[in-house]
């Protein structure tokens, strides 16, 4: 009987535990519903004043920022110019890019391996700019891929994808790419801890157990921006959301946003938001160098792509590695430490003093700002609460600068002016709220239309912000463009940070879903910008540096044509001699040296996407003829009067049969001159 009584009374127990949990969520949902219940109704409500002539850029005059904004779902980077909006251009990265050809070449497939072979897709969230002294220095982008955990480095250069990076022993890639004060290092935080090691088939019930989560330090070369591993940390099962790295006096720290301490496994939206606090969790990473060089770092299988593209041969070559370093801070404990934080954070964010850390919880009502020198004395006084999973874990109040109290509903990401304040982005409450980071007073808020995510100041992330504009990535876009349908385009919206009140200029749509973006001074990027490859330095072992270079060669069932493009012909444009069987490979040379003249090359019948070559390059397509007949090929670019005869044919003859290869241009063959007219 008293064991029934027990098991009643822990029954009951679980029942209002559930009543309660309800009763919470119907809290947050009835806020939702109030706070939509306010948003203002429609367009009319949301621009005036001067905006239009604040945004206006006149015909020939450029904008005076650049914005690098992130694809996620299309797996891209997007470029808009700011403040005008105007979408310059996609960069493609994670994903295939049929438009030119990235991921179908040849010369691009390699960028898009794996250990699990080709994939050619990712989920594009988060941008980080290279800085030198915690400043924008307007040399590379670096982009994370979500689902196959992996890392881009762009050039702001060429604005090319050159180097992509798998990461090992990480179920997702989320709190990434974010970057040191002298882009010493990129990061990488696991977002879903997954069994690692050699027993991985565990039951998914023993997460406590048997999950891991790992951060992987990436180490950039200063002149090259080459990436490798430096090391990993290992940590406890839960999930990395979002990171900063320290600057100033916190050079040299690393601050995460870790959700998911209860270690749930099934339906996280209840289970993963039972504690009042998760954690900030705060790596010393020069700690971490320290113990590599004393070699207490541990070397472990792992397999995974390193990908590069040579700027010399225009082409990308994929390594397969073999090891990673990792390090284990339940072991060497003073390299991380556990900061705790209400509820469920999901920004994490340090002002450029380096004094400050900003962590949002997405269902918390207040913001907390934690102090970088409480934080030390806290470590040196060993003022702590207990540990985690063997992690010591610092007392809250230790660490804490202040709150800000009641700023909104949701809050997920801040970014810094240059005169001391923060903007915060509500989801719940649709906003953006400006606050000063040392008094924690609320000093502006604005609607965002609607539900934003990410923001971006120019400069925001760095130690000397730009300022001027705050730009919101909004999650919905009702009724703020024309309707395409049930999928609306994306959205996002400029506003003048520059006096006391934020002031929205202007609505943009974007492509893909933004996540992240950051915004840098145009005259950091724009006078470094390529112009032309030049043709005397392509490498490429199947370039044509010159019409009389052209040629057309077999090898077995392999046809390999030297092709150039040049304005308005190809060389050559008649090739005969195909078979039915045969692996055709164009090797396409665009023999221009003037700025944006690139030339497009494509067949008919080719299970592929055409290829886009810009002056002094050389790009392949790979064609399987299946039938017997001539096919057409044409530039696909159009590129002077006379583009529509920048064409030409190849024929293709049945397996066996015994027309001869060759090929030509301008030669018109004797049974042409005498056939009737």
């Amino acid at each position: 009987m008293m064991e029934r009584n027990n098991l009643n009374d822990t029954f009951k127990i679980d029942e209002m535990k559930n009543l309660t949990r309800i009763i919470a969520l119907l809290a947050v949902t009835g806020a939702i519903v109030a706070v939509n219940g306010c948003k203002p109704k429609g367009p009319q409500e949301a621009v005036v004043g001067n905006a239009a002539a604040k945004v206006y850029v006149a015909p020939g005059k450029y904008d005076e920022f650049y914005n690098i904004v992130s694809g996620g779902f299309n797996g891209q980077m997007s470029i808009y110019g700011i403040p005008s909006g105007r979408l310059l251009r996609i960069v493609p990265v994670f994903s295939q890019f049929a438009e030119s050809g990235y991921g179908f070449s040849e010369e691009t497939k390699p960028m898009l391996n794996t250990s699990h072979g080709f994939v050619p897709w990712d989920d594009l969230h988060h941008i980080a700019l290279s800085v030198t002294n915690g400043e924008h220095d307007g040399r590379w982008a670096f982009g994370n891929g979500n689902n196959t955990p992996r890392v881009a480095r762009v050039s702001l250069k060429t604005f090319k994808t050159e180097e992509i990076l798998e990461l090992p022993n990480s179920g997702g890639n989320h709190s990434s790419p974010f970057i040191t004060e002298n882009s010493e290092y990129i990061v990488a935080g696991t977002r879903f801890s997954v069994p690692v090691g050699d027993n991985r088939d565990v039951p998914i019930s023993s997460y406590k157990q048997n999950f891991k989560g790992t951060i992987s330090f990436i180490k950039i070369d200063p002149a090259s921006g080459r990436m490798n591993i430096g090391f990993q940390l290992k940590t406890p099962g839960v999930d990395f959301d979002l990171s900063r790295a320290g600057k100033g006096p916190s050079h040299g720290w690393f601050f995460f946003s870790c959700y998911n301490t209860e270690q749930a496994y099934t339906l996280l939206e209840v289970n993963a938001t039972q504690k009042d606090k998760d954690f900030i969790m705060a790596v010393n990473w020069k700690k971490a160098e320290e113990y590599i060089a004393q070699g207490k770092g541990e070397k472990v299988k792992a397999k995974y792509a390193h990908n590069v593209l040579d700027e010399k041969t225009h082409t990308a070559t994929s390594e397969m590695m073999t090891e990673v370093l990792q390090l284990d801070p339940t072991v060497l404990k003073d390299i991380i430490y556990f900061i705790p934080c209400p509820k469920s954070p999901h920004g994490c964010d340090t002002d450029p003093s380096g004094e400050y850390i900003v962590a949002s919880g997405k269902l918390a009502a207040l913001i907390p700002v934690f102090s970088f020198s409480k934080i030390q004395k806290a470590i040196a006084d060993k003022d702590f609460e207990g540990e985690f999973a063997g992690i010591p874990v610092i007392k809250y109040e230790s660490a804490l600068h202040g709150e800000v109290k009641k700023p909104g509903l949701g809050p997920l990401h801040t970014e810094f002016d240059n005169e001391g304040n923060a903007y915060t982005s509500f989801f719940v409450s649709s906003e953006i709220v400006k606050w000063n980071v040392k008094s924690l007073e609320v000093l502006d808020r604005v609607p965002t239309y609607y539900s934003i995510g990410h923001l971006s100041v120019p400069g925001g992330p760095t130690r000397k912000p730009h300022g001027k504009y705050v730009i919101a990535y909004n999650k919905i876009t009702k009724d703020r463009y024309l309707p395409t349908g049930p999928e609306l385009t994306q959205s996002a919206q400029l506003y003048d940070i520059s006096g006391d009140k934020m002031q929205l200029l202007l609505d943009f749509p974007t492509t893909g879903e933004p996540h992240y973006a950051e915004a840098i001074p145009a005259s950091l990027v724009m006078p470094n910008s390529v112009k032309i490859f030049k043709i005397e330095d392509n490498n490429h072992p199947y370039a044509a540096k010159g019409e009389k270079e052209a040629k057309v060669v077999r090898k077995g069932n392999e046809v390999h044509v030297s092709m150039t493009a040049i304005r308005s012909h190809l060389v050559p444009d008649n090739i005969e001699g195909i078979k039915l069987g045969d692996v055709v490979y164009f090797h396409v040379t665009n023999l221009e040296q003037d700025w944006d003249v690139p030339h497009g090359f494509a067949i008919k019948g080719a299970a592929n996407a055409e290829i886009l070559i810009m002056p002094g390059e050389t790009q392949t397509l790979k064609w399987i003829p299946d039938e017997v007949g001539v096919s057409p090929f044409y530039c696909t670019d159009f590129c002077s009067a006379l583009h529509q005869e920048m064409q030409g044919y190849a024929r293709v003859s049945a397996a066996g049969s015994n027309t001869p290869l060759k090929f030509s241009t301008g030669v018109i063959a004797e049974e042409a001159k005498s056939s009737p007219k």
